[in-house]
């Protein structure tokens, strides 16, 4: 790897200690009272308050949102500006009290860090109280040639260890499309697209990869407290080249979901789960059937809770736009017909989804007339009941402008975050959705 970007390492003066202790210094909304209990009716009508996130540097954008095993929210995001190097920077928020944790907190910055409107970095947090963090880093001169770097703070993200590739390839293709998960109480696993079977870093994310060389592929692997990889694994050896991973950790092991492609070009959601030791024969989470011969960039969500998984894709089967869900009662395993949660010329997808004790929430996008919209929709798990179906916000800017929004729920409280463009500079956004009693 080369140029690889500056980190915030241990050997670098810390930040102050007292900043972790601030208290809505920085973006507080102070109102932490708003929190409904976990017992709230469903049926009740949900309010949307202002969620001021500590970003407010124009050119801030690509966010991600992750919830801490112990309720916390950590928000990434990516800040570029003209001339100056890209920043990966995040803070974190209190639900409970209503605040964000501390001001901004940089993890990287580096001139070959790469940026893109759809393969964006995450976040992640392990039950030992390790923070995980990866970005994508430019390994050659063809424009999709990139790695993914990992990194781990053992001090709240004050310093951050020397970062090292999941992979080990060494070839100069397209890394990608992370998923991270707590696989313990201080594991961490990383499934991410690979490419280094395609011979090349050149495709244009919607034509294919250049030159028909080999497929792009599917791996994960695992990493300990020193960011030592075990348990490597090809999951799968043909998969949509730019299309997002999601997981989401089930009673039974992480269940993963992606976009497969098949040789005749059927870009279906597919799914597979971790035992701790291998993954399981990747199976249709539905049988769409969507031919499409090159790929949408627009890759699936899933959220689980127990045995309890809603999963939720885009797809133009039936020849439009359209988001569809689909529910499991057991981990996984095998997932009841779809719902189509919208559908027409107006739905771009890019869906998020969370789940809690209550029901399942899922957060898309739309465009009609050059405005852009997210919406909201709150259903029983099963997904055969629908409580509310929301707008959330006005989304300024169009196209992949706006990227993929977030969305994370804590104590019945949902938490979203989006890019929102104004004169053609990003900056962050966010809501939070609340019961409206």
């Amino acid at each position: 790897m080369h140029n690889q970007p500056m980190i915030r390492q241990a050997f670098q003066v810390p930040l102050l200690a007292a900043a972790l202790a601030l208290a809505g210094c920085d973006g507080s909304d102070g109102d932490a009272a708003s929190a409904p209990a976990t017992t709230a009716d469903v049926s009740a009508p949900s309010r949307i308050e202002a969620w001021a996130l500590p970003s407010t540097l124009p050119g801030s954008a690509s966010p991600s949102l992750a919830v801490t095993p112990d309720g916390k929210l950590l928000l990434g995001w990516i800040n570029s500006q003209k001339g100056r190097r890209h920043i990966y920077q995040f803070s974190s928020y209190e639900p409970a009290w209503g605040r964000w944790m501390h001001a901004m907190t940089t993890i990287a910055v580096g001139n070959s860090m790469f940026v893109n409107w759809a393969d964006v970095p995450h976040m992640a947090a392990t039950p030992d109280g390790a923070l995980w963090a990866h970005w994508l880093q430019k390994s050659g001169e063809a424009p999709y040639a990139y790695d993914v770097v990992l990194t781990r703070s053992r001090d709240g993200g004050a310093n951050w260890a020397a970062p090292v590739m999941p992979h080990d390839d060494g070839t100069r293709t397209e890394h990608g499309f992370v998923s991270m998960w707590a696989q313990g109480e201080g594991t961490l696993g990383v499934a991410w697209l690979d490419g280094r079977n395609t011979g090349g870093g050149g495709h244009d994310g919607h034509a294919g990869h250049a030159g028909g060389a080999g497929a792009m592929t599917l791996r994960a692997a695992l990493f300990d407290a020193d960011l030592q990889r075990s348990v490597e694994a090809e999951i799968d050896a043909r998969v949509c080249d730019c299309c997002q991973t999601a997981v989401a950790v089930t009673a039974k092991g992480p269940l993963l979901v992606y976009r497969g492609r098949s040789d005749d070009e059927v870009r279906d959601i597919l799914a597979t789960r971790f035992d701790g030791s291998a993954w399981s024969a990747p199976k249709p989470v539905h049988a769409d059937g969507w031919i499409m011969p090159a790929c949408p960039v627009n890759g699936p969500d899933v959220a689980a809770l127990g045995e309890a998984v809603v999963a939720g894709w885009y797809t133009e089967a039936t020849g439009v736009p359209e988001v569809r869900l689909a529910a499991s009662s057991d981990a996984g395993d095998g997932f009841a017909a779809p719902v189509s949660l919208d559908s027409g010329a107006a739905v771009l997808g890019r869906i998020a989804l969370a789940l809690d004790a209550q029901q399942a929430w899922a957060l898309w996008l739309r465009e009609e007339g050059g405005r852009q919209s997210l919406w909201l929709s709150r259903r029983s798990h099963d997904l055969s009941t629908e409580y509310e179906r929301i707008e959330v916000a006005k989304v300024g800017g169009e196209g992949r402008g706006t990227g993929f929004p977030q969305l994370a729920v804590v104590d019945g409280v949902a938490f979203v975050a989006w890019t929102d463009v104004a004169n053609g500079v990003p900056n962050l956004k966010g809501v939070r959705v609340v019961r409206g009693d």
